[in-house]
Parts: structure tokens; sequence; C-alpha cells
């Protein structure tokens, strides 16, 4: 089969980096690799012709232009015509399909600005102000063509029009909010209002032209998200050992949108794992560190989240062993890609691109491609084992715990700390809540006590102080919603009163 041209134009020196990224992963890409071959002038071998006829003759051959246009105009020939503008009226003449990428800058040189405004009325146009944006960018241009001229019944997930979805579905506050995270985070340039929202949508490649939502949007800002994609949840869980069995501490499914999904998976697992309390400073305020890096934690979920195949019925699964953390992904790694690969530095080839690029602009994502590499360098920062990557039927990702004296053996005996006297209002505190995570008012009602001041300086105080008692939201003690769970050291005494009961 024929490949389809893709003639890659701009001013060679200016995008020199860009070009030859796009160009790869155009190459490296499972479905483009297989309908598409770009063309980059530099590659061109020497021969026996001027420059301006042989890259003259690649755009006229090229089914598909694709322009990136900055803030230079480039060199000029005798009459004051640039190689990109020639190459732009040679693909014009030649009916090629055309795409620009337009950078986001603030001043560009006088003759760019006109060949600009040329383009703005007659050719698919984009905006980008990074590689990220703009390989979502090309990634969403492509699937269109190919999907408008027939090559692709159906386009990938994430870029697929939803048949029955309308913008009506979509939260405005949730739009707002991201557009709010995204000025702040990443300079995105659109303001939020009403009248702005489709603007928004088509500029994140989330709309087609005829106002079809993709499912990316359904994912990102709907109102109910379970009700278009029933699988598209994250399952926590918390385990008393180091294999999936019951009984299990605490579990829970979580859907929303990614956003959200990512947020609440990762305060199940923050809320779970011990907390280091440094010195109180000055300003009364105890410095806390978690066992685990937040940053490897974070990155982790939302890999699996973002990069997941959603049109698998299975979920994102999130499970907190004694000795780790285990976060795993319905779907497979980019054809390409290995696991060796995942511990170094690699091309970024994201499974759902639409998807990824609003989620990078907010900060979720801090740099596409680096996120296995993230996760490494933050956990060896730590201290900690060097984190796993697996593929099996599924993608997983492992991140060790530290070793903690007071944890369970595998025998089941606890170790010293844990097996000494403990005061009986602190073991009543633990037999009360066991695996649960339960509210002040709860473990009153439970141990028949009515003065909230006394239990709280005689019972709850002491457990949270001497390690075995943990509330789910340390850094605001009074919230109304607040709850409180066992620590490890809680669970090991736990276990060691119900062995000796």
């Amino acid at each position: 089969m024929n490949r389809i041209k893709i003639f890659i134009s701009s001013v060679q020196n200016e995008f020199a980096e860009e070009r030859r990224q796009i160009a790869d992963y155009i190459r490296q890409d499972a479905l483009f690799s297989m309908y598409f071959e770009p063309f980059l002038f530099e590659e061109l071998p020497a021969q026996d012709k001027s420059a301006q006829i042989a890259y003259l003759e690649q755009a006229s051959k090229a089914e598909i232009y694709l322009l990136l246009l900055g803030k230079r105009y480039g060199y000029m020939d005798a009459e004051g015509i640039s190689p990109t503008e020639r190459e732009y009226n040679a693909a014009t003449a030649h009916h090629a399909y055309r795409i620009a990428f337009i950078k986001d800058i603030s001043e560009r040189e006088a003759k760019e600005e006109a060949f600009k405004q040329k383009i703005d009325n007659s050719v698919i146009r984009n905006t980008f102000r990074s590689y990220e944006e703009l390989q979502s960018g090309v990634y969403a241009s492509l699937i269109e063509y190919m999907t408008s001229n027939q090559i692709l019944r159906n386009a990938p997930f994430d870029a697929s029009a939803h048949p029955e979805a309308s913008i009506d579905d979509l939260d405005k506050n949730k739009i707002k909010w991201f557009v709010g995270m995204a000025r702040e985070k990443r300079q995105f340039p659109l303001q939020y209002s009403e009248e702005n929202i489709r603007q928004i949508l088509l500029s994140l490649h989330l709309m087609t032209e005829s106002d079809k939502l993709k499912n990316a949007a359904l994912l990102l800002f709907a109102k109910d998200v379970q009700k278009w994609f029933v699988s598209a949840t994250v399952k926590c869980a918390h385990f008393y050992g180091t294999k999936i069995q019951k009984p299990i501490i605490s579990q829970q499914i979580y859907g929303g949108t990614v956003f959200e999904m990512v947020d609440m998976a990762v305060g199940f697992v923050m809320s779970r794992i011990d907390q280091h309390v440094g010195e109180r400073t000055h300003s009364a305020q105890v410095d806390v560190t978690p066992e685990l890096p937040a940053q490897a934690v974070t990155e982790a979920i939302v890999n699996a989240v973002v990069h997941r195949n959603y049109t698998s019925n299975g979920s994102v699964q999130v499970m907190l062993f004694k000795d780790r953390l285990e976060v795993w992904n319905p779907g497979k790694l980019p054809q390409g890609m290995t696991i060796a690969k995942l511990t170094k530095e690699h091309n970024s080839n994201p499974v759902n691109p639409v998807l990824a690029n609003p989620v990078y602009l907010t900060g979720y994502i801090e740099q596409m491609g680096t996120g296995t590499t993230d996760i490494i360098d933050h956990c060896l920062e730590y201290g900690l084992r060097k984190p796993e990557f697996h593929q099996d039927d599924d993608f997983r990702v492992v991140l060790w715990r530290p070793e903690v004296q007071e944890r369970v053996q595998e025998g089941g005996e606890v170790r010293g700390e844990v097996r000494g006297e403990v005061d009986g209002k602190i073991k009543k505190v633990i037999l009360t809540i066991r695996g649960n995570t339960i509210s002040a008012n709860e473990i009153m009602k439970s141990l028949q006590l009515k003065g909230e001041d006394n239990f709280r300086k005689r019972y709850l105080v002491p457990s949270i102080e001497n390690g075995y008692v943990q509330m789910l939201y340390p850094d605001a003690p009074k919230r109304r919603d607040q709850a409180y769970y066992l620590t490890e050291k809680g669970l090991a005494l736990y276990a060691e009163i119900s062995k000796e009961n």
C-alpha cells in the first residue's frame, strides 16, 4: 500500500526540533505509520537539481501539506518570496489537503504576519504554544482527514464524535475551572465566557466543525460521565497484607470526570499511607511528610486514567498493600514502546492525545513523555526502591513503600514496639475503628461516651499522638466531614488484639 505523503513546511531553523519530533511521531505511531509518510526537506539526499526545484516538486506531489508558522518569514528569493510560501503556493495549486499550525506568539515579522493573513481564511488552522499542543493538534487533524476520506470507518476513541451527546451535556462550571487552571499553568490564551465555550472546545479539538462532541470532551467536562461511559471509573482498595484477599480495610469506586477521578484516587492513597510528622515551626505548623512522594502517586494515577483503553469494560484499579502501591490500567503500551524504554527518556506517544492535552494544560501532567521517568526519579529521591512497570493483560505500575518496623510480619506477629503496653482507652478506639473510616461521633456512639471533650482528650488524641489513628484530612482537622482510620501501626495492633481475643 502506498502511504500518503505529508509535506512538513516551515522555516527550517525556527522549527528544527518540532519538524523532527512530528516526523518521528507519525513514523512511530501504530496507526499513522501504516498510512502516512512524512517528508522533511533536510532528509532529501543530495541530487543534481536546485534546492528550489527539489522542494517544490515534493510539495506538489504531497497529498497533505502541514505548515508550521511562527515568528520568522525566512530567506527571500529575488521576488521577495520565501521557500515556505512557495511550498504553500505549490500545495494549493495541486489541491493538497492543507493544515496550518500557528505558534501563539506576541509578534511576528511583517512578511510573516502578511503570510498568516493569507492563510487565515483558506486553510484548516490551529494554534499551539508547546510541542505537546502541536502533537495533539496533528493527531486530531490526521484523524479528521482519515475519517472524512473513509480511510477509517471509526476514529480512535478519544477523537471519535459521540453520536448523541451535545454541548448541553457539558458542565459549564467544569469548563470554567479548566480555563482558569490552563491559563494559570500553561498560559492558555482563551478567556472563559458562555459565548466562548464553542471556541474553547474547538481549540482543544474536542468538537468537530459540525458541532459534534468528541468522547474526550465528555470524559473531561460531562455533567454525568458515567451516563456515557459506564466503565470510566477508578476502583480503589486498601488491603491488610501483600495479597488481594479479604478482609479489605476499605474500598471505593470513583466516577466523575478525568480530573475528579484522579483527585479522589490520589486522596484515597495519600490519606491511608503513613505521614511522618516533623518538628513544629515558629508558625505553629507541623511539617508532615508522606511515606510515598505525592508527585509519583499522582503521576501513576494520572497516566492510568488518561492512557487507558476506554473501549475496555475494565476499570483503572488502585491497590494499596502493606508493602507497595499498584496502579492497574486496562490498556497496552503503544507500538514500539517497551518497558525498558519507559525507564529512560523517550518520545511522547500518548494513547489518547486529544484527552491528554487538556490534562497537560491544567498541570496534572508536567511534561508529556516524562511521566514514567518522573515516577522513578521521585521515588529514588525519597530513598525508596526503584518502581516497576509490567505489561500483561493490563499495564501495571508498582511503587514500593518503605520498610516500617511496626508493620505485621508475614507470620502475623507484631514487632516489639507495637506489642508493648498500650492504654486500654486506645485499644477501645482501635477495636471500634477496625478497618473502617468513621467519624468521631460514630466512635463516641459505639463506645457509649457522651462528653466530647473527655472523649477527645482521653481517647482520640492519645490514639493519634501514639501513631495508631490517622485523620482522613490531616491538613484540615476541623472539617465537618473529618473521619479517622487506623494506620499500619494501628492495624498491626488490631490484628494482635483480635488474635489474643
